[in-house]
């Protein structure tokens, strides 16, 4: 990351108000850009951006649908980003069996009216769109899936995100690379790290179970994921975008950001070294669920390793340690901003020991 870039860059973030939305603000407003966010409220009455006070170190903070495209319309033309990332998602596999007309709405419509706002921007230079790793046709391969992998999605929310993966193509081919506006999407594995307070998500669920003294119960233990820390994706749709504002449109595609080989493990490895870490936490395997979920899904970031150089920072030991880390310090009533700060330090500094 070249921190030179970003200083007092003009950047529109939706989504600033989520997990990942939030811990990206924090790293932006850290390395000196003026930063603006839509997003709707966070998502849970427990959240990451009211935790971090993430609203008082923005330039602009407004709250409104992504589905709305006149609102986001005129939040662009406020913002005037240079640099934007699109973040803002229905995000969650088994809400989108609940509500699907809502996941392809949000992930889909929302896409197509990011871009339109965009387009209708003067000044846009850079537009990172944040998918998923379940955008491809999973064949249950025991190998990563490469960006020229076939989109496919079995379930609502990975066929929607797969559905804005072509809308970010053809409105990248049709009208934004003519207009000096260059686009990327970035596909990223299972993130994990403290401040995420998502319902049914692994991690976050481990921490709920632990704190009420109650073993998780878990559907699918032997599903292979591959896991990270929410770090070390943002830091490349960081570099993902400084390239792209280069003007080099060898840049302006699809990027799999994704762990090491040996971070790719079952759901019920993760528990057993969660676990080990988190004194009195207990989990069990149930009878699965009635919904899809993949038994085995894997990226292959060899792409953004040689064309950007890029690579995971932390082991998933380390990521562990640095999600326990920021949980205990949250009970103990540390500031949660100064925590996810100094996590960020030193991530950049990257200690030897946590590099894969």
């Amino acid at each position: 990351m070249n921190t030179a870039f970003w200083r007092g860059k003009r950047v529109l973030l939706t989504g600033h108000t989520g997990f990942k939305g939030s811990w990206l603000a924090l790293w932006l407003q850290a390395a000196g850009a003026e930063v603006h966010g839509y997003s709707l409220a966070p998502p849970t009455e427990t959240n990451l951006f009211t935790q971090a006070r993430v609203a008082e170190l923005l330039a602009g903070h407004t709250l409104g649908d992504i589905r709305d495209l006149a609102a986001l319309r005129r939040a662009v033309q406020q913002a005037a980003p240079e640099v934007v990332f699109h973040l803002a998602a229905q995000s969650l596999v088994r809400p989108s069996y609940r509500d699907p007309v809502e996941s392809y709405a949000t992930n889909v419509m929302g896409t197509v009216h990011l871009l339109e706002a965009v387009r209708a921007c003067a000044g846009v230079r850079a537009v990172v769109s944040v998918t998923t790793d379940k955008v491809y046709e999973n064949r249950e391969w025991h190998w990563g899936y490469r960006e020229d992998e076939p989109l496919g999605g079995l379930d609502p929310y990975a066929s929607s995100k797969a559905c804005a993966e072509l809308v970010t193509s053809a409105y990248r081919a049709s009208f934004l690379a003519q207009g000096g506006v260059a686009v990327a999407t970035a596909r990223a594995g299972n993130v994990i790290g403290g401040g995420d307070w998502a319902d049914d998500r692994l991690v976050p669920d481990f921490f709920r179970a632990t704190d009420k003294s109650v073993p998780l119960e878990v559907r699918h233990a032997g599903a292979t994921r591959p896991w990270q820390h929410v770090l070390e994706p943002l830091g490349g749709y960081l570099l993902l975008a400084e390239r792209l504002a280069g003007g080099d449109p060898r840049f302006a595609q699809a990027w799999n950001f994704g762990p090491g080989d040996d971070d790719a493990v079952p759901v019920r490895d993760l528990l057993d070294r969660l676990a080990r870490r988190v004194p009195g936490a207990q989990w069990r395997e149930t009878a699965p669920g009635t919904v899809h979920e993949a038994n085995y899904l894997k990226l292959d970031s060899s792409k953004a390793r040689a064309g950007l150089g890029w690579r995971p920072r932390w082991t998933l030991d380390a990521a562990l340690d640095r999600t326990v880390e920021w949980h205990r310090a949250w009970r103990e009533g540390d500031d949660v901003q100064k925590v996810c700060q100094s996590q960020i330090l030193a991530y950049q500094g990257g200690d030897g020991h946590d590099q894969v």
